[in-house]
């Protein structure tokens, strides 16, 4: 099963992905487009052109696991970005609207303190 926690990094990569691709495939794009180590618990998630699939990735302990979704009607809608990045990161509440098909470019959030992702990486080690 997907279970994100509230530190899990989630990768949602900008561009279309043929998804006959599966874990060769994706791990590839992982490792060129992200540069990140897969086994760090990070999930890469992947859409389709036609934006009714969905496919993410991540290291499950002791081997890569896929989770896959087909949508049998509607769309997912990507979050509008400005810029020409390859990939953006959101978190667990944006992938929870993304899959249940809520559009996120149009949902406004309160502010909230962060802690800088920095400051998580040198406490989990």
């Amino acid at each position: 099963m997907l279970a994100v926690n509230a530190t899990t990094r989630v990768y949602l990569y900008m561009r279309n992905v043929d998804m006959r691709r599966s874990y060769d495939g994706l791990m590839a794009i992982v490792q060129t487009e992200f540069a990140r180590d897969i086994r760090l618990g990070d999930y890469f998630m992947f859409v389709n052109k036609r934006r009714d699939r969905i496919k993410i990735m991540w290291w499950d302990r002791d081997g890569l696991a896929i989770f896959m979704k087909r949508l049998e009607a509607g769309t997912v809608q990507k979050p509008i970005i400005t810029s020409d990045a390859k990939s953006l990161i959101i978190d667990q509440a944006q992938l929870a609207m993304l899959l249940t098909g809520i559009d996120v470019s149009n949902i406004k959030r309160r502010k909230r303190y962060a802690v800088a992702p920095e400051t998580l990486t040198s406490l989990q080690t």
